[in-house]
């Protein structure tokens, strides 16, 4: 098999998309959030939690749905959590944002061992499966790439438009991007600021949480410890590069889940001459590098992790 070969198969691109998907969740939530003018580092650990509540939550006995459910909640009030410090109080957005990712860590590791102390390899739950839809079988490679895909692929997808649609063409997207960009005009237009940024972190972190939720119910469908490995920061640099915007947040994700897909592929080739490590630098030096490109031009919110405070100047 040939380098190039392995961009026409459609098993490739179907690890991408799967790949991408957390990233999608995660750069949206992040998106929105920073729209609205607050950085939320504490993404990581909300991506931690809603792997974890989601797929306990099915463990248990719930539905897939409802664990999804399940893992968006947990994520909407650690945003709040978040949102209450920076947003109420004007704390550090850094500080309370990486406080928020240690807490939910280990406050999830430490529930996962209380619920299974005697457990050395995790419980499995019956997880998403593929929806095949046939009328996307005539695409050639792409078809059959997104006929291996789960309905919380799909539901990412759907999600970018929403998205987009509410940011571009609503009176609430309007109000997000202005609490973004100049927090006092909002004010005297006699919107609350407060209750703008509070909702932004709580829809952000929902969305997040279920990127998490993806890992436990779709990918891997079980929970383990490590499975995250930093997905959160790199969904912080994507949504750079996505100049916060969601269909380029989509572009960034599956080029990323691309680069992912492709040095595992390129490990098999190279056969053991090239050290493993090198292909598992591979996508964030690419990343870096992108980021770096596009990042000079990036039209930052003109208000992010400036906290507001009424009637102060």
């Amino acid at each position: 098999m040939e380098a190039f070969d392995i961009l026409l198969q459609a098993s490739f691109w179907a690890a991408a998309i799967r790949i991408a998907t957390p990233f999608i969740f995660g750069v949206l939530g992040a998106l929105i959030c920073e729209r609205a003018g607050v950085l939320n580092l504490g993404i990581e650990g909300i991506f931690v939690a809603g792997a974890l509540s989601g797929w306990l939550a099915v463990y248990l006995g719930a539905g897939l749905w409802t664990g999804v459910g399940v893992a968006a909640l947990v994520g909407a009030c650690l945003g709040l959590m978040h949102g209450c410090f920076t947003v109420v109080l004007g704390l550090s957005q850094h500080v309370t944002g990486i406080g928020i990712t240690l807490f939910a860590t280990s406050a999830s590791y430490f529930g996962y061992r209380v619920a299974f102390p005697a457990v050395t390899s995790p419980p499995r739950i019956e997880a998403f499966q593929p929806i095949n839809v046939e009328a996307l079988s005539i695409i050639p490679i792409i078809g059959p790439a997104l006929a291996q895909q789960t309905a919380l692929t799909w539901a990412a997808f759907a999600c970018v438009a929403l998205t987009a649609l509410v940011i571009y063409r609503t009176p609430l997207g309007l109000a997000i991007r202005a609490v973004g960009d100049n927090p006092a005009s909002v004010d005297a237009q006699g919107l609350s600021v407060t209750a703008l940024r509070m909702g932004a972190l709580a829809v952000g972190s929902a969305l997040m949480a279920v990127g998490g939720a993806f890992l436990t119910m779709s990918a891997f469908n079980a929970f383990f410890f490590g499975m995250i490995n930093g997905r959160g920061w790199v969904c912080i640099a994507l949504t750079v590069f996505a100049s916060w915007r969601p269909g380029k947040a989509l572009i960034g994700a599956l080029l990323f889940g691309a680069f992912d897909a492709y040095q595992v592929r390129l490990q098999t080739l190279a056969g053991g001459v090239v050290p493993s490590q090198i292909f598992l630098m591979m996508p964030f030096i690419l990343s870096i590098i992108a980021l770096i490109l596009v990042a000079r031009k990036a039209d930052y919110p003109r208000a992010l992790m400036k906290p507001f405070i009424k009637g102060e100047r």
